[in-house]
């Protein structure tokens, strides 16, 4: 008689969650995905997906899937914010791939969450519950028990947060986290290419960047898609909501004097959204018995890295490997992916934070500020000493 599969809970159905669930069911684990919506959807809006996190996507064999559904950029470019000049940061097409194995990809949310589901269902058909909201969790030696707003208590084996930057399983596990309102409130939106000048329409990811402020932009889906967001320093605006709508001639407003290329993408936004940028130290530990964390619920990152996505991707992969190689000692396994993980998720979250002063410094309010700026912070050197490590990180080779 064979060993009994070890049953997975997972809390939360995002890109970590499903992630988690693909990596654990491919390794033969049991694998229960609760996820409070109603619809299974994701925040329409754009996701930049690096080489690491395509080696991840591969891993998880869905990295062909997407490939098919998203953007190879060209390239990556730093644009000024009011007189457009252009400085070429890195190709991200051809010399990604020789340099890393893997192309920098720009992907639609929904795409890449979409695929996980395929792949996911095709695995267990039945593996995911909607409108199932979590309350909390609780556990013994050997189960750990998983509490709906319904009611409903379901045990397993262990039990992975995925749950989200408010996570009720990280509350649950290490009490209240309280976040810290960054100075910066952001703008997003995505618009149809088809309503942009001609000349925007090229296959480049470009950071807009100024005094207080920077804009990313870059396309989607074959280039049918502009996604648009645009961070600017504020301190009136502490909703940390994705749905939040604001208006036009807020948006304006904020990027007076900005170059026409800006103005075009607000004018020609289907709708705006705002989000006051929230900040969290990073955790010290992630696991507690037959229960851990991944993605936001443990590293919530201000988005100036384009890792957050990224992140949840690995730890997913990286999870899935150290249960797979301690399968009789699922604690064990928890620590053990939480040691693997902690120190390079810490890294990205810190570093994120610092490219806010490379987006907004003063230097650049001027011409002759911003050329020595780039020159210094945005040669070859400086951005390799920055993303290489990121790049060359392999989920398959970290050890666990």
């Amino acid at each position: 008689m064979g060993a009994k599969t070890a049953h997975i809970l997972i809390a939360g159905g995002g890109i970590g969650g499903m992630a988690a669930a693909l990596s654990l069911l491919q390794r033969g684990f049991d694998v229960d995905i609760y996820e409070q919506a109603d619809a299974f959807r994701e925040v329409g809006a754009g996701v930049q997906i690096s080489p690491n996190g395509n080696r991840a996507l591969n891993t998880l064999g869905v990295f062909e899937a997407l490939k098919t559904l998203s953007c190879n950029a060209d390239g990556k470019e730093i644009r000024l914010w009011n007189t457009g000049q252009t400085w070429k940061l890195f190709d991200l097409g051809h010399e990604a791939v020789e340099r890393y194995g893997f192309p920098y990809l720009t992907v639609f949310r929904p795409d890449l969450l979409q695929v996980l589901v395929d792949a996911v269902t095709a695995l267990k058909p039945d593996a995911l519950h909607l409108g199932a909201r979590v309350a909390g969790c609780a556990q013994s030696d050997n189960t750990v028990t998983l509490t709906l707003e319904n009611g409903t208590r379901v045990s397993g084996d262990a039990l992975i947060g995925a749950d989200g930057v408010h996570s009720r399983i990280r509350h649950a596990l290490w009490g209240e986290s309280k976040a810290q309102f960054s100075g910066m409130m952001a703008w997003r939106g995505v618009i149809p290419m088809e309503r942009l000048p001609q000349h925007m329409t090229r296959p480049v990811a470009t950071n807009w960047v100024g005094p207080g402020a920077h804009v990313v932009c870059y396309p989607l889906r074959g280039g049918q898609l502009m996604n648009f967001v645009a961070t600017v320093e504020r301190s009136d605006w502490h909703t940390e909501s994705w749905n939040a709508e604001g208006t036009l001639a807020e948006c304006k407003a904020d990027f007076a004097g900005w170059h026409s290329d800006i103005q075009a993408m607000i004018e020609n936004a289907p709708s705006l959204f705002k989000w006051a940028l929230m900040g969290r130290p990073p955790m010290s530990a992630w696991t507690r018995g037959r229960a851990t964390l991944l993605g936001d619920a443990c590293h919530p990152t201000l988005p100036f890295l384009a890792q957050g996505a990224v992140m949840a991707l690995e730890d997913a992969v990286v999870l899935g490997r150290s249960l797979e190689a301690h399968r009789d000692n699922i604690p064990e396994a928890l620590l053990r992916y939480e040691a693997a993980r902690l120190d390079v998720t810490a890294r990205k979250v810190m570093g994120a934070a610092a490219n806010t002063e490379r987006f907004h410094n003063p230097a650049l309010a001027t011409e002759a500020g911003a050329q020595a700026y780039v020159d210094q912070e945005w040669s070859r050197a400086a951005i390799l000493n920055r993303y290489e490590w990121l790049f060359t990180y392999d989920v398959n080779a970290v050890t666990v």
